[in-house]
């Protein structure tokens, strides 16, 4: 899948699509884009190749044990961001679903490049293929310039929001549905989707 970027589309995805189940919120979001607004107006942007949905009742969610500062987003509103810092070196991009207080999210795992290439390779240390620059969550929050403090609880609604997620017409895919990546509890569960042949996606 690729897509040029005069082709972009501008509706942002509206709060109801994050009502859903988070499953299934998570395999729509497969195809959609990322678009980040650089303080300088530059724009920044990804199709979503790949996600892993988190639940409530599931001992990889951060909300398993309940509320938290570090975790205080999940239990926002829906159609939001919940941006960590993990392994104590990157930034992680998840869009909180489900009802107010259910505190379930969307990780998104790797986004195809489309916009700001050149930025993005700057933001990664000047990484040459364009492959590596967002196939994984930590170096597409790298690539975007995501910071917990600027970019954790942020309204992807909002048409003036600095991340948005905008609905994208694309070319008929297949979902790969399979396990999870690097955690130790709930590693079974099959909540890990990804766009079939995409050469985006962090592992197969």
């Amino acid at each position: 899948m690729s897509q040029s970027q005069d082709t972009l589309p501008q509706n942002t995805l509206p709060r109801e699509f994050y009502l859903q189940d988070t499953r299934i919120a998570a395999q729509k979001l497969l195809g959609q884009i990322v678009s980040r607004r650089l303080p300088s107006g530059e724009t920044l942007s990804g199709i979503i190749v790949e996600t892993e949905a988190y639940l409530t009742d599931d001992p990889a969610c951060h909300a398993y044990r309940g509320q938290t500062p570090r975790n205080a987003a999940m239990f926002g509103p829906p159609g939001r961001t919940y941006v960590y810092f993990t392994y104590g070196l990157h930034m992680m991009l998840n869009l909180v679903c489900g009802p107010e207080g259910k505190a379930e999210a969307v990780l998104i795992r790797a986004l195809e490049p489309v916009e700001g290439i050149e930025t993005m390779r700057e933001n990664r240390g000047g990484i040459a293929e364009t492959r590596q620059l967002t196939n994984g969550p930590g170096k597409l929050a790298q690539a975007l310039a995501l910071t917990r403090l600027s970019h954790n609880s942020l309204d992807v609604t909002d048409s003036g929001s600095d991340i948005r997620i905008l609905t994208n017409k694309h070319p008929p895919f297949e979902t790969v549905t399979t396990t999870r990546i690097g955690i130790t509890q709930g590693a079974d569960l099959p909540w890990r989707y990804y766009i079939a042949g995409n050469k985006y996606v962090s592992r197969r």
